[in-house]
């Protein structure tokens, strides 16, 4: 179980002395989320500027929603919902985040949280997130998808536990999340909690702060080329542009490392993202992502992010295997599964 423990300074300021940026902080992203709620609200249609120019879009901000990635079954063919269906959905998800499974299972033990941890969010009224195709489904799967696919789903029903990851060996065969490496390949799309992020600009330059697990993006604006292509990295090559008011960040040279395939790309996926902000609460956040050797074709979702500052909300240290004996407790379980197999096969062979 990964715990989050509570620091009181700020993130955004260390983002940027991290990169040995901190000169070039601007005044306004260190402001206390007091001072940034007690700014009057900017007039429907203005412009968000940095002091050197560029479209703003600093500040903690949470993409939690529990509106799905694709549209469900029983909603197909509508793509927006009643007021009294979304007052229901989210009725659900209070009662449902506070509901156990049967005490003393595993279940309950595997998810033993309640709502003072999880942070779902709620529905924004929308069936899915996706948005293209219009039937807000991932597209069809090709041929050779299909079978990645298949082979996943017997790795997950044929090795130990179900997880998928047999026997381990040692930390490297556990996965990059369970060795608090990286949350989740991009994009990302909400989860149960933790779904905050920071964004600190500076000329030339916006960082992304992922509060799971305390990674940070650096994406150039000055229009270098991407790496070459044998460098593959766990969330690829960024590359930003201003297009207007909105921020174009492209995304190559991924990894085909376990666990690092969204939604069951391959390592040669492009991922375009678009930022922007249409308000003093909310950005509005794009992502297309395009693989022709697991897509049929390109397909986009949105996902409005919501501005945590201006309500007095704040990021947090995020420690994850700090006093956490989780993969000791793993590894010590695969030596004594070993020796238990080592000792029948000795018994076996009288």
């Amino acid at each position: 179980m990964r715990e989050r423990f509570v620091a009181l300074a700020r993130v955004a300021p260390a983002i940027i002395a991290a990169v040995g940026l901190a000169a070039a902080t601007p005044a306004h992203a260190q402001n206390n989320a007091a001072s940034a709620a007690a700014k009057p609200p900017a007039k429907a249609g203005s412009t968000f500027k940095t002091p050197w120019g560029d479209p703003d879009l600093q500040g903690a901000w949470s993409n939690a929603t529990t509106t799905p990635l694709q549209r469900p079954a029983k909603w197909a063919g509508k793509a927006v919902l009643t007021p009294a269906e979304v007052a229901e959905l989210d009725k659900d998800t209070d009662v449902g985040t506070d509901k156990r499974p049967e005490r003393g299972t595993d279940a309950d033990v595997g998810g033993a949280y309640n709502r003072f941890w999880w942070d779902r969010g709620y529905s924004d009224g929308r069936t899915s997130l996706i948005f293209d195709p219009p039937d807000g489904r991932i597209p069809a799967l090709t041929p050779d998808a299909q079978q990645r696919a298949t082979a996943a789903r017997q790795l997950l029903q044929t090795n130990e536990g179900g997880r998928g990851e047999g026997t381990f060996a040692g930390p490297e065969d556990l996965g990059l999340y369970t060795r608090c490496v990286v949350r989740a390949p991009l994009p990302r799309v909400p989860t149960g909690y933790d779904n905050n992020y920071e964004i600190v600009q500076m000329p030339g330059y916006v960082a992304i702060l992922q509060e799971q697990m305390h990674e940070t993006r650096i994406i150039p604006l000055d229009n270098r080329p991407h790496l070459n292509q044998d460098v593959r990295q766990w969330l690829g090559d960024s590359r930003g542009h201003w297009e207007g008011d909105t921020l174009v960040v492209e995304t190559t040279n991924f990894t085909d490392f376990k666990g690092m395939a969204f939604e069951g790309s391959t390592k040669d996926m492009k991922l375009t993202e678009r930022f922007r902000r249409v308000d003093e609460d909310t950005i509005e956040y794009k992502f297309t992502v395009e693989d022709p050797k697991t897509w049929s074709r390109p397909w986009s979702a949105m996902i409005p992010l919501k501005n945590l500052d201006r309500h007095g909300q704040q990021l947090f240290e995020y420690a994850c295997h700090e006093d956490n004996y989780g993969m000791y407790g793993i590894l010590s379980g695969a030596r004594q599964k070993e020796k238990e197999a080592a000792e029948a096969a000795k018994k076996g062979s009288r």
